[in-house]
Parts: structure tokens; C-alpha cells; sequence
């Protein structure tokens, strides 16, 4: 080999095999880059904070306040007299909000007995599928009433707290499909003061409720809670309700009918005594509206 040769091959060597090696190294990283799978979370496993009545997994987003209207009016089976229940109305007022991504605070008055409540919502466990997998979302809400009715008894000596009860429930969901999500809603009901001595102050109820999607902005959404009669004395039914959620932009409204008249846990899961069957429904809606208190960081 010639002199020429050689530096023919010296350049050849010095030009393109640090351009291999390091071709080599870009492609072990993209190998690696593309190894390591993604944690893919589920979203919009509800489309509000409720189902219907009852709580759903759904939390304000961090920083986001959301202002709830919820509205029934009475009995479809109380007459033309009173227009079939829309002579008459039981309204909450709420405030819902996100702390962070995990955690919700709220706050509500209802005109049913003049009661205010307050709770606190907790996302455990989110679904997700990918690096990460978790077949199911799971929250926690805890949550006190307080009846602000004037004392039936005012003579006789009564207690602040005799007006408390408080409610703890895990909400237990899953998004099977973008169409479809159900939710289980184990709930644990004590009341300070119960009407007899024959009541627990106790008691226990399951929730189970879904959402169908049937367009890109509505969907079914329907909500049952079993309450064994055996832990009062009061004429108590199981409460069912359904309706449809209708997103428009910054709203969501929720047209429903139940036969529940309050609309906040303590008093729709455990002192319901309406019937289906003799026509003790009500309609009614939930209008949310949600303000955007903070900002995140990125595009601020």
C-alpha cells in the first residue's frame, strides 16, 4: 500500500467512525427512550362533581372554584293545583374548591331544614394503564350537617350538637370506555341525635351509579343507594335517580328525576321516604359553573 493509500484510508477512519459511534449511542437512547412505557391516567370518568345526587370521583381542577345550583321542584303527583310539583322548589347552593390536584373543599346551604354543610374530598388512587397500572380510581369524601331549624322543644335544655351528623364514603369507579363509567359508593351515616330509640345513630347504605355517553356533550347518568329499613323507624326507601348531563362550554346541567327531595348526603340516603310507586318523583337540576381562581404555572 502506497503512501497515498494510507492517507486516503486515515482520512476514511478519521471522517466516519466517530460518526458510527456516536450514531450507535443515538440509537441506544431511542431504543431506551422507547423501552420505558408512559403512565397513561384516565380522565372525564364523570363530567361533574356528581353523579346525579351523589358524589362522583371528579374533582375541580387545582386552583378552579365551582359554583353549584341545585334545584327540585316537588312531586309530579301533587296536581294541576300545584302544577305538578313546579309551584313548589328545595334548592342547595355549593361552592366546590380545588386545593391541588388531589384534594377539594366545599361548602353548601340547603333550604331543606335550613341546612349548611361543609366536606373534604380526597383522590387516593387514580386509573391509569402504561408504566403504571391501576385498574380503578378511588376517593375519599368525609362531610357534616348542620340543621339550623328552630328547636321544636325551645323549653327544654338542647345541645349544639344534637344538630350534627356526619357522612364518610369511598368512592370506588372505574371508566370501562370512553362511553361508559360506574361507580360504587360504600357510605357511613352517624347522626347525633335520631328520633327514637329504636334508630341507629349508625347506619350504613351502598351507592352504585353510572354515566352512558350517547353524544360528544350528553350523557345518561343514573344513581341508586340501598338503605336497610332495619336501622330506622322512619318510613325510608331506597333512593333511585336518573337523568342526563348536558355540557355547554364553561357549564354543565344535569336534568334529573328522583324520589328524593333533599339533595345533600345525610338527608337524601337516609330520610328519604318518597315513592316511585305511588308517583312521589320530583324533577329537578344541577347547574355547574366553574371559575378559574389560579392559573397553572404554564400558562400563566
Amino acid at each position: 500500500m502506497n503512501n497515498q493509500n494510507l492517507r486516503l484510508t486515515a482520512l476514511f477512519l478519521f471522517l466516519f467512525v466517530p460518526s458510527l459511534l456516536f450514531s450507535q449511542d443515538d440509537l441506544f437512547e431511542l431504543l431506551e427512550t422507547d423501552s420505558v412505557a408512559k403512565t397513561t391516567y384516565s380522565y372525564a370518568t364523570f363530567k361533574t362533581t356528581r353523579v346525579v345526587y351523589g358524589q362522583s370521583v371528579e374533582n375541580p381542577a387545582n386552583g378552579n372554584l365551582l359554583f353549584l345550583i341545585q334545584h327540585n321542584f316537588g312531586t309530579l303527583n301533587s296536581g294541576a293545583y300545584e302544577l305538578f310539583g313546579l309551584d313548589q322548589a328545595t334548592i342547595r347552593l355549593g361552592l366546590e374548591y380545588g386545593l391541588n390536584d388531589f384534594i377539594t373543599v366545599g361548602v353548601g346551604r340547603s333550604s331543606w331544614q335550613k341546612t349548611y354543610d361543609g366536606f373534604v374530598k380526597a383522590k387516593l388512587l387514580r386509573q391509569s394503564s402504561g408504566a403504571k397500572v391501576m385498574p380503578i380510581s378511588l376517593s375519599f369524601v368525609g362531610s357534616v350537617a348542620i340543621n339550623t331549624l328552630k328547636w321544636q322543644f325551645p323549653d327544654r335544655k338542647n345541645y349544639f350538637r344534637s344538630r350534627v351528623a356526619y357522612v364518610n364514603q369511598l368512592l370506588i369507579a372505574r371508566k370501562f370506555s370512553s362511553s361508559l363509567s360506574l361507580q360504587l359508593t360504600p357510605t357511613l351515616i352517624h347522626k347525633n341525635l335520631v328520633a327514637t330509640r329504636n334508630d341507629q345513630n349508625t347506619s350504613f347504605a351502598l351507592g352504585a351509579g353510572g354515566r352512558l355517553k350517547l353524544t360528544k356533550r350528553v350523557s345518561f347518568n343514573a344513581e341508586y343507594f340501598y338503605f336497610p329499613d332495619n336501622q330506622t323507624t322512619l318510613n325510608q326507601k331506597d333512593v333511585f335517580s336518573a337523568g342526563f348531563d348536558i355540557e355547554t362550554g364553561g357549564h354543565v346541567f344535569q336534568l334529573h328525576i328522583s324520589n328524593a327531595k333533599a339533595m345533600f348526603d345525610r338527608a337524601f340516603i337516609s330520610e328519604t321516604t318518597g315513592s316511585w310507586g305511588k308517583g312521589d318523583i320530583y324533577f329537578g337540576f344541577n347547574i355547574a359553573r366553574t371559575f378559574v381562581l389560579k392559573k397553572p404555572l404554564s400558562i400563566r
